[in-house]
């Protein structure tokens, strides 16, 4: 299958956004930033997005914040410093800041 323009641009944001991302992780982001949905964002917007709602979901207890009956946007607030200290590892170029909207991401969980 050949590679789209698209794909590459999505590729060279990861590296550029998570250079020591885990392989195994970086591609599930890269997935979920190629979804049909993401694709009327740019490239490098599409992989922040896919990135944030990934670390919320699988290295927070953002889910269980929810399960526990606080909102959406209460658990975010929670979990802000869990997600940043993953990007941090992954020596992200680029950190969630507290105020920022994120896309919702309670259907990227498939």
């Amino acid at each position: 299958m050949a590679v789209t323009g698209r794909q590459r641009a999505i590729a060279k944001a990861l590296t550029t956004l998570l250079p020591l991302g885990p392989f195994a992780d970086m591609e599930v982001i890269r997935q979920k930033a190629g979804r049909k949905k993401m694709k009327p964002l740019p490239p490098q917007f599409s992989v922040w997005l896919a990135a944030v709602a990934y670390v919320r979901h699988n290295y927070t207890d953002y889910d269980t914040l929810l399960e526990e009956g606080y909102d959406r946007e209460a658990a975010r607030f929670f979990v802000v410093d869990a997600i940043n200290e993953k990007l941090t590892e992954w020596r992200s170029t680029r950190l969630l800041d507290p105020d920022e909207v994120t896309e919702d991401d309670e259907n990227d969980q498939d």
